[in-house]
């Protein structure tokens, strides 16, 4: 099930992004004293999205007026085709088109987003974010031919 991301999502969400992003280990890593805060902090700043199982969350999307800015799903829940359910849903939100940022180095992201009609619009070195890692800008648009 698909719903509308609520402040009681927090901790879920805030997991779920924490694991994700301690697995891309060629980031720095989070601050312990910001884990706690993410979930709050996303659902503060995005209109959130969560795709539950069993009345468990098990992943989220961020989004902004034409902007995917967060897509994380637990790890328990990958490669079982709820990523490619709730991006369905996001596209369908947003039919005048979407684009997004991921990491050059996220290969599986990139795969991913390109399955899904994403086609890249540029690559940058990562000097305007705040990781300061190389980054890649991507935009789907419903009239994109595949």
């Amino acid at each position: 099930m698909i719903r509308r991301g609520l402040p009681g999502d927090a901790d879920s969400i805030g997991h779920i992004f924490v694991r994700a992003r301690d697995a891309m280990t060629y980031l720095p890593p989070i601050k312990d004293e910001d884990r706690p805060k993410l979930g709050g902090w996303i659902i503060a700043r995005h209109e959130v999205w969560v795709i539950e199982e069993q009345s468990r969350v098990m992943g989220f999307a961020g989004l902004s007026p034409g902007w995917l800015d967060h897509l994380y799903m637990h790890p328990d829940s990958q490669r079982r085709g709820l990523g490619s359910s709730l991006l369905q849903y996001v596209k369908n939100l947003q039919p005048h088109g979407i684009r997004l940022w991921v990491f050059q180095k996220n290969d599986s992201a990139r795969r991913f987003y390109e399955r899904h009609d994403f086609r890249l619009e540029r690559l940058t070195d990562g000097s305007s974010n705040m990781e300061r890692e190389p980054d890649a800008l991507y935009f789907w648009h419903p009239s994109t031919p595949p």
